[in-house]
């Protein structure tokens, strides 16, 4: 089986990728990055510095599943149109282009405040990249909506090193729904996910990532 993972530098894209370079039901993986990854015998790892310069490239992948793990913020991007760019069309693009190409399953990290009926933006753009992705006609799309991510980031987030320790600690008082999920979790989810491609569409919360 040969899969797609985009946002493969990212707290859980990295998760995704040591555990799909680990699982032996995978035989490659195709990782473009910004940056090179260390090299594996299972990687392919184009680089580029705007990822859309591989999609005509990406038409020669030819990979089974999709797993996308990018994600941003507006004021980590520097504007809305940027953050656009990351959470929207890079993944709408290389979803088309693998379905074309005969991917039949994609998963996709979301927020759990994707919405399409909420003004803020943020929430909106990943309520559209939820919708869009669903109709493009993959045989199976699992749509992973995390709370807090337990991982170290490259990027320094305050409320999350302020709160994430103390939520770690509560881990065991706190309910299901907001306990911190550890990247290894989602990853195990999404790899899990494309491998077995169950029919239709498919939601997984926080709860089920504990």
């Amino acid at each position: 089986m040969k899969i797609l993972i985009l946002g493969a530098t990212g707290v859980v894209g990295k998760a995704v990728l040591q555990r799909a370079l680990g699982d032996t039901r995978i035989g490659q993986v195709i990782a473009p990055t910004r940056r090179s990854h260390s090299c594996h015998p299972k990687l392919s790892n184009p680089v580029a510095p705007d990822l859309s310069s591989l999609l005509s490239e990406a038409a020669d992948w030819a990979v089974d599943a999709v797993i996308c793990a990018m994600g941003t913020t507006i004021r980590k991007a520097g504007s809305k149109e940027a953050f656009r760019y990351v959470d929207y069309v890079l993944p709408i693009a290389f979803a088309k282009q693998a379905y074309r190409k005969g991917a039949e399953a994609f998963a996709l990290v979301s927020s759990p405040g994707a919405s399409l009926s909420i003004p803020l933006f943020y929430c909106r753009t990943k309520g559209e990249v939820e919708r869009d992705i669903k109709s493009i006609g993959f045989k199976s799309v699992t749509i992973v909506r995390p709370g807090m991510i337990g991982g170290d980031r490259e990027e320094f987030r305050i409320a999350e090193r302020i709160v994430l320790p103390i939520a770690t600690f509560l881990r065991p008082l706190l309910p299901r729904g907001f306990r911190v999920n550890p990247a290894s979790n989602i990853a195990e989810a999404l790899v899990d996910a494309v491998i077995t491609r169950k029919p239709g569409p498919h939601m997984v919360t926080s709860r089920d990532l504990v």
